[in-house]
């Protein structure tokens, strides 16, 4: 597949992912800094590993919030959950992806990322309320 094909495949789910509002944002903040750092995200990520079929983006979101919160990545843990509920992850799905966090990584970074990720379904309960 061509670089292009790739940042096309790769914008179309990181939209369907994070959502388009979040895209707009992440785009509109680029600079040209940042902005090769964007496309090899946008590529590489989203387009080259996130559209692969053997797993769905349910768990593709579970296992990334397990490895976010295992890695003490806690702003993009909080990114990620609301990005779960989009892919159809269940709250108590989340909470199962994290206490696999306590066993492995141990109880210190399950701690933090229940509390990121409490956080972020308090964001998106908010929200669904002022709607």
């Amino acid at each position: 597949m061509y670089a292009d094909d790739l940042h096309g495949l790769g914008m179309r789910i990181r939209r369907q992912v994070l959502g388009d509002a979040h895209v707009e944002r992440a785009e509109a903040t680029k600079t040209d800094f940042d902005e090769a750092f964007q496309r090899f995200i946008t590529e590489s990520a989203w387009g080259s590993v996130w559209s692969r079929p053997q797993l769905d983006q349910r768990t593709r979101s579970l296992v990334t919030i397990a490895l976010l919160g295992a890695l003490g990545h806690y702003a993009e843990l909080e990114m990620h959950v609301k990005a779960a509920r989009r892919t159809g992850a269940q709250r108590s799905e989340i909470a199962e992806a994290l206490l696999h966090v306590a066993v492995y990584a141990g109880v210190p970074a399950a701690n933090r990322a229940f509390a990121a990720a409490r956080r972020a379904l308090e964001e998106i309960d908010a929200q669904a309320g002022a709607e």
